[in-house]
């Protein structure tokens, strides 16, 4: 299939028709490690910080003397998110300061050429590679330090001149590193596809790798959305993918000892990838790394501990869960499906060993309990299912977070608690089997 050349309906149709193989190893990944990494880690004062600051190019060029990744911070971030169960991850390879992280030929600053004299783009992706995580690459449309960045808007030649930068830039992720999605970030100053002309520039992308998975954010839709610090599912029929900051502050390093009391924990993680999974999205969680490379101290044990959830859980994250359309069946647990099994994730556990679950008019079959061997009951009639004979005390020593399994005959019709006829002094359910 040669992408270049279609006109914008048929791009989208040929896109759409190999879309779901593309996509099945993300969309049963569920969970990636968003790393934002640059110049701007040795400021530790926020990613936008060459903007906000106003500082002038010449300035914070200088930058680059206190940029020196450790020769194993690739490694340790691989490590990481194997560890907390994410199944890939995604690297600012050039974030909107200008600066490469790759031997670019279009773009001579770069970490090659400049600071530590190293790629530190082919490091991760070897460093992914051999943890058996799919790789990403973060790229930025936007550019602070091109001459021609600003005038783009407004001048018909210099906008031709930095699309053609932008297409070698990401010509060589494509080509030299064989990457399995590519994060495209805020296309400004141009407002439009047709300023970008990413038609052109996604054609090009799709005929060097016919694989590869793109987000929406070069102003075509493309394969995913992204939402952004906000864990919500888009419309049905659309993949999305959350974007969220380890702490609500910054993408980019900021003082673990100022920012430990904003960071997330291991529950709080695990709430959004419930949401993630609720809704057959995924959850990309990000860290923020210091100038040397090195992990932030304060993800290190929430992610650790997630992924020993994971590894008893996971059953209830992981692959092509089906949108769950059941909300509020139990006041003390999120939901998520996969055909006819709906997983409860207990956020509190109901130590008098039962759990009532109401709004499903669907028999069930069974219910069991996710990491361990105790063999919960169950009782059900028109108006509820209660499960019995759950262990008294918490099954998760992990986070305090266990998972009840409901398995049905079929796949399970529910009707939310509000629109009970009872209510109403009425049968809940008359055609309830």
């Amino acid at each position: 299939m040669t992408y270049t050349g279609l006109d914008r309906k048929s791009y989208e149709e040929a896109v759409a028709a190999t879309r779901d193989r593309r996509m099945q190893w993300w969309r049963e990944a569920r969970f990636g490690l968003f790393i934002h990494y640059g110049l701007y880690s040795v400021l530790g004062r926020h990613e936008w910080a060459m903007a906000v600051g106003n500082y002038p190019v010449e300035l914070y060029e200088q930058l680059v003397d206190g940029f020196r990744p450790a020769p194993d911070c690739a490694k340790r971030w691989a490590e990481l998110a194997r560890k907390a169960g994410m199944k890939y991850a995604v690297l600012t390879s050039r974030h909107h300061e200008g600066f490469s992280l790759w031997d670019s030929e279009a773009n001579p600053w770069n970490s090659v050429r400049c600071g530590p004299g190293r790629d530190i783009v082919g490091e991760f992706v070897a460093a992914c590679r051999a943890e058996g995580l799919g790789v990403g690459l973060y790229s930025s449309l936007m550019d602070w330090h091109h001459p021609d960045a600003g005038r783009a808007a407004y001048d018909r030649e210099a906008r031709l001149r930095f699309q053609d930068y932008i297409r070698a830039l990401n010509r060589e992720l494509v080509t030299q590193y064989g990457i399995d999605v590519l994060w495209y970030d805020v296309a400004q100053p141009m407002e439009h596809w047709e300023g970008w002309d990413s038609l052109s520039l996604n054609q090009m992308v799709r005929d060097l790798k016919p694989d590869i998975i793109l987000n929406n954010r070069s102003r075509l839709d493309e394969d995913f959305g992204t939402p952004e610090e906000r864990v919500t599912a888009e419309a049905a029929g659309r993949d999305w993918e959350a974007c969220m900051t380890f702490n609500g502050l910054s993408w980019g390093y900021l003082d673990v000892a100022q920012t430990a009391n904003y960071a997330y924990n291991g529950q709080g993680i695990l709430r959004m990838l419930n949401t993630a999974a609720h809704g057959a999205g995924n959850l990309l969680l990000n860290i923020g790394p210091p100038a040397d490379g090195s992990v932030p101290q304060d993800a290190l044990a929430p992610l650790e501990a997630v992924g020993r959830w994971l590894a008893r859980h996971g059953e209830a994250a992981y692959g092509l869960v089906d949108r769950c359309d059941v909300r509020r069946c139990s006041g003390i647990a999120g939901t998520s499906r996969r055909g006819r099994t709906l997983y409860l994730w207990c956020w509190v556990w109901p130590d008098d060993g039962t759990l009532r679950i109401g709004g499903f008019r669907t028999a069930v079959r069974g219910v069991r309990l996710l990491g361990s061997d105790v063999k919960p009951g169950f009782e059900q009639d028109q108006y509820a299912i209660t499960i019995t004979d759950l262990p008294s005390e918490n099954p998760d020593p992990e986070l305090g977070v266990g998972v009840i399994a409901v398995e049905f005959e079929e796949e399970p019709a529910y009707i939310f608690a509000s629109r009970y006829p009872q209510l109403h002094g009425g049968q809940v359910y008359p055609d309830w089997r």
